[in-house]
């Protein structure tokens, strides 16, 4: 995928490029109408810029998991979750273990982010976990781990923190033209020439967010693809992602802790209309029915080949989604291409119960409740602050020592 990463890197450059004057634009315009000096605005526009770009490089996974409401697991916390990563590690390649996050909403959705992928998190909403079985979660870890390997996580993290310096930058801006520098020009005498400069100042400033999110759409969609026919590779099981796309598609949870520059980053886009479920034609995505449509169309065949066929046979032969250095990696090594997948998972009667009761238990204790497991098989939640130095069972009426905070 060598092609993949390259492609990502030089995105990664262009879009920095390219956001980077869309601020100094409107910078310089605002140090000529507010402080009558457009050096001044230029120089501050370049400062923030190459901020940016910095904290979007070195701290741009920390701020989007923070954003995100994501808390950190290890593998005592939730061991489904933990291994079916570790499996998806191990299919794909990849050396170092990225970090388990876990968001605490009940809509179905994950995000994969990072500089690289000694530098990675995976995040999964709370809903996701309960209402996928183990196959669907394959698909969806496999999915994210796809993003990682192909650099997939840097370039969308870069985006996510310039977009959305760029959308604070231009609300302040206006406020300041409108409510400061105005005003100020104005009762100073600064006439038609002060119009001149503002006009533009304004156009700029309301056309930057949008150029940088066509910008933003631009990259999002073909990548998608490419980590479907990942996932479809390193689990042997393209349906389970089919089947985990078509129960996120149709859910009418809202993600709430979702915005526009975070909204691609996620497998679906977690933004749709209250109790309506997720339309096919979204910005940031393919849509999630032809997704679903390639999984299912793959035939058995599980590889790289096999999703670019069945790519093309939907669209009647269409441009290729699979790079070329891919394929012909693919078909020069002897197992690549093996025809059929993995045996499906059964799953329980009582496996839906298992997963709620693993997810709430993990929620429980990222909220520092101490977890007491009762002889009779009752398990108490003990709230941080518990004054208490003995806890009763209400079940059996058996008497725990608890450990103070």
């Amino acid at each position: 995928m060598w092609e993949q990463i390259r492609d990502n890197q030089v995105r990664t450059v262009i879009l920095v490029t390219a956001l980077g004057f869309m601020l100094i634009l409107p910078g310089s315009l605002l140090g000529q109408t507010v402080l009558g000096d457009w050096s001044v605005g230029l120089l501050l526009a370049l400062l923030i810029w190459v901020v940016m770009t910095l904290v979007g490089y070195f701290q741009g996974d920390s701020i989007l998991l923070s954003i995100s409401k994501a808390h950190k697991i290890g593998p005592d916390d939730m061991p489904r979750i933990y291994n079916v990563v570790e499996e998806m590690k191990i299919a794909c390649g990849m050396e170092k273990m990225p970090d388990i996050y876990i968001i605490d909403d009940p809509a179905m959705n994950a995000f994969a982010t990072g500089r690289d992928k000694n530098r990675a998190s995976l995040a999964v909403t709370s809903g996701l976990l309960q209402k996928l079985n183990r196959d669907e979660l394959q698909g969806v870890v496999g999915h994210e781990m796809a993003h990682i390997k192909n650099r997939d996580v840097l370039l969308m993290a870069m985006c996510s923190i310039l977009l959305g310096a760029i959308v604070m930058l231009a609300w302040c801006g206006s406020r300041i033209l409108f409510f400061g520098g105005v005003t100020r020009r104005s009762s100073s005498g600064g006439g038609n020439g002060q119009l001149i400069i503002l006009l533009p100042a304004v156009a700029l400033m309301i056309f930057a967010p949008i150029m940088a999110q066509f910008i933003y759409l631009a990259i999002s969609r073909k990548r998608e693809y490419l980590a479907d026919a990942s996932s479809a590779l390193y689990t042997r099981y393209p349906e389970g992602l089919a089947s985990a796309l078509e129960k996120v598609g149709a859910s009418t949870e809202q993600l709430k802790s979702a915005n526009n520059a975070t909204a691609p980053m996620y497998i679906l886009n977690p933004f749709r209309r209250k109790n309506q479920v997720a339309e096919d034609l979204t910005s940031t995505h393919p849509p999630v029915s032809e997704r679903i449509r390639i999984l299912r169309a793959m035939a058995g065949n599980t590889s790289l080949s096999g999703y670019e066929a069945a790519y093309k046979n939907l669209h009647q032969g269409g441009g290729s989604i699979i790079p070329g250095s891919a394929l012909l990696a693919e078909g020069s090594s002897p197992h690549a291409q093996v025809e059929g997948q993995a045996s499906p998972h059964v799953e329980g009667v009582d496996e839906v119960r298992t997963r709620a009761r693993e997810t709430h238990d993990a929620l429980w204790k990222l909220s520092n409740y101490q977890m007491i497991a009762c002889q009779c098989g009752v398990k108490l939640k003990i709230p941080p602050g518990y004054k208490g130095a003995f806890l009763q069972c209400p079940h059996c009426g058996t008497v725990h020592s608890v450990v103070p905070d």
